[in-house]
């Protein structure tokens, strides 16, 4: 007669593998999201001269220097806006194409990499 065992759970090399999983994943997360944050910055920076009339932006230089600002505020450094953002006039709109990518290392020469590339279409107050 064969008795069967009832599973006890993960052996000791299957709780291992799942938390390598877990720090793998969690590494990778950590290095990421800020890079998301900075850009939803970005955006509702990029956005709010549109909706904030006492901002007074009338030029592509205030704008610039207005986002200049805002950078520093939320802390943003590893960026050059000049680089990473185009500005247009169209009329009395602001066309803006924010264009850029973030390399973090990952694992020796592994790199994650997020990139970024929006236009927004913004109404000069």
């Amino acid at each position: 007669m064969v008795v069967v065992r009832s599973q006890k759970g993960l052996s000791v090399f299957g709780w291992l593998l799942a938390l390598v999983l877990v720090a793998f994943f969690a590494s990778a997360s950590f290095k990421v999201i800020p890079h998301y944050l900075d850009n939803m910055a970005l955006e509702k920076m990029i956005t709010a001269v549109e909706t904030d009339k006492s901002l007074e932006i009338r030029t592509v230089s205030d704008f610039y220097n207005y986002l200049g600002k805002g950078m520093q505020i939320n802390s943003i450094r590893n960026l050059d806006i000049h680089e990473a953002l185009n500005i247009n006039m169209q009329g009395e709109k602001f066309i803006a194409h924010l264009k850029y990518e973030k390399r973090e290392p990952l694992i020796k020469n592994i790199d994650l990499v997020v990139r970024f590339d929006q236009e927004f279409s913004v109404q000069r107050p």
